[in-house]
């Protein structure tokens, strides 16, 4: 009554190792792993083939940088042939550069400033058509969701 069974030395855990639940597909742009006081973004250097130096220098002097490719090694990207940035990583005329979170949230509060002003300006435009007979409201910009009152299937 001896039965073939398979020695337990051939079992290894390799064998038993745990595979990837689920396979996805990839994105065309990598995604640099984030670093403490810095924001990445990918800057159009060109389309269609065309340069886009306005773009380039406009992004440049917002206080955007090109990141250079050595210091991303997970990204395992490398440029564009005929790059103008050999050392950064730029991929279907697509530059990857990053700037200084501080300065991006100036910017934000910059904008944010200036669509409050405009706001402000179209309230006052919109308050200036005012009749004491039919006086106007000041605007609510308040956005509220409802689906409507809950009915129970048992109160018919």
């Amino acid at each position: 009554m001896t039965s073939e069974r398979t020695p337990r030395t051939r079992d290894t855990r390799q064998e038993q190792a745990r595979t990837p639940d689920k396979w996805v597909p990839q994105g065309m742009l990598p995604v640099p792993d984030p670093q403490d006081g810095w924001v990445f973004r990918w800057i159009r250097t060109s389309a269609r083939g065309n340069s886009d130096n306005s773009n380039v220098s406009k992004k440049f002097r917002e206080g955007w940088r090109p990141v250079n490719g050595a210091d991303h090694p997970e990204l395992h990207a490398t440029s564009d042939l005929d790059s103008r940035y050999p050392d950064g990583i730029e991929i279907g005329g697509l530059l990857l550069c990053k700037c200084p979170e501080n300065v991006m949230r100036q910017r934000e509060q910059h904008y944010t400033n200036v669509a409050e002003r405009q706001l402000s300006s179209v309230d006052q435009d919109y308050m200036r058509q005012g009749d004491p007979r039919m006086p106007l409201h000041k605007p609510e910009r308040r956005t509220e969701t409802s689906f409507g009152p809950r009915v129970s299937r048992g109160d018919s």
